[in-house]
């Protein structure tokens, strides 16, 4: 059974077939560390927490993390920065394999597809996502996994533009990175990702208004709406302002970044937009708003919002998997023997 792996700086989510329905496991990509102690290690243990030891150290792992940061109050740390392993956190390597073995699990079979989502090259930093990738997949592949590589942006399309023929032009607005990819017909013909998103716009906020970066990202998270209307001076109204600086900056980088040879004459373009940074309410008009007025080197037929952003990627990663898995099923079964010519009657 194939498997799609959504590997965002904020969560980590895996899809999977199961019948009809397809199944989701999350788990938050952060961690706290605490003092070790044989009756903490017990409790957590017994408490099915998900936690690693180190010498005198326990890192509380995943979902549990930002609850331990409250109690203890402290800052969850992160194995990823801009979309990519982080290079400033010597224990991302080992949480990272942590979290990704709890979302998606041992294999069903041996070299089981998984497809995982990667960021294309930041076109505004230098940063590279090789290591990255490769980190990954290495991961995956010493779990027994068949892994293979999915921009994120093309996963967007798999997941959301099927009814178009895999047609039209996907954007992920993640915590690390926003991604980009026009594809026609499942080619991609452009593909790029930009270094800003959610944290972006949570770390400006902040520093806007003196607040810490993880009471914005709560505000963020709970029922906030960019209506902008509301709590001008405050967190809210920083958090509105910011966005709004994001979505323009992705739109500057697609006009500039669109080669006209690559858009097929008369063609109008879907637009789908999703990921977790996008999923406070009027987000959709506001990019829907702000696309319109860009000078954009193509017609646009719609502009439309994924119903469950969160889960995008990993569902385009699960439909790349699936039909991957068909495409090498159809090619291990054995051509069907040439039928008997039937003996010519005896006279």
């Amino acid at each position: 059974m194939a498997k799609g792996l959504d590997v965002g700086t904020m969560n980590i989510l895996s899809a999977q077939q199961d019948g009809n329905d397809t199944v989701f496991v999350q788990q938050r990509n952060s961690f706290v560390e605490i003092g070790y102690s044989d009756m903490a290690e017990q409790m957590l243990a017994r408490s099915e927490v998900l936690h690693i030891r180190k010498d005198d150290k326990v890192y509380v792992v995943g979902d549990d993390a930002l609850n331990f940061a409250n109690i203890f109050n402290k800052e969850t740390r992160r194995p990823m920065k801009h979309g990519i392993l982080s290079n400033d956190e010597q224990s991302a390597i080992p949480m990272m394999k942590l979290i990704i073995q709890q979302v998606v699990g041992e294999p069903d079979r041996p070299d089981e597809k998984v497809y995982f989502s990667t960021p294309a090259d930041p076109i505004d930093s230098e940063l590279s996502t090789l290591y990255h990738q490769k980190t990954i997949e290495s991961f995956l592949d010493d779990m027994g996994y068949d892994a293979e590589p999915i921009n994120e942006g093309m996963s967007v399309i798999y997941s959301e533009l099927a009814d178009n023929n895999f047609t039209g032009l996907g954007i992920s607005f993640g915590a690390g990175m926003t991604n980009v990819c026009l594809a026609y017909y499942a080619v991609p013909v452009m593909k790029f990702s930009v270094a800003r998103g959610g944290d972006w716009v949570d770390e400006q906020a902040a520093r806007a208004t003196g607040t810490p970066v993880d009471k914005v990202t709560s505000i963020k998270e709970d029922d906030f709406e960019l209506d902008f209307t509301t709590d001008v001076g405050g967190v809210e109204g920083a958090l509105s302002i910011y966005y709004e600086n994001l979505l323009d900056y992705v739109i500057e980088n697609i006009v500039s970044e669109v080669d006209e040879e690559d858009i097929e004459e008369g063609l109008d373009i879907p637009v789908v937009v999703t990921g977790g940074t996008s999923s406070p309410r009027g987000f959709e008009k506001l990019f829907r708003d702000h696309l319109r007025e860009a000078s954009l080197p193509f017609s646009i037929s719609g502009v439309s919002h994924a119903s469950e952003p969160l889960y995008s990627v990993a569902r385009g990663g699960l439909v790349a998997a699936r039909s991957d898995e068909d495409v090498d099923h159809d090619e291990s079964e054995p051509e069907p023997e040439a039928e008997a010519e039937p003996a010519p009657p005896s006279e």
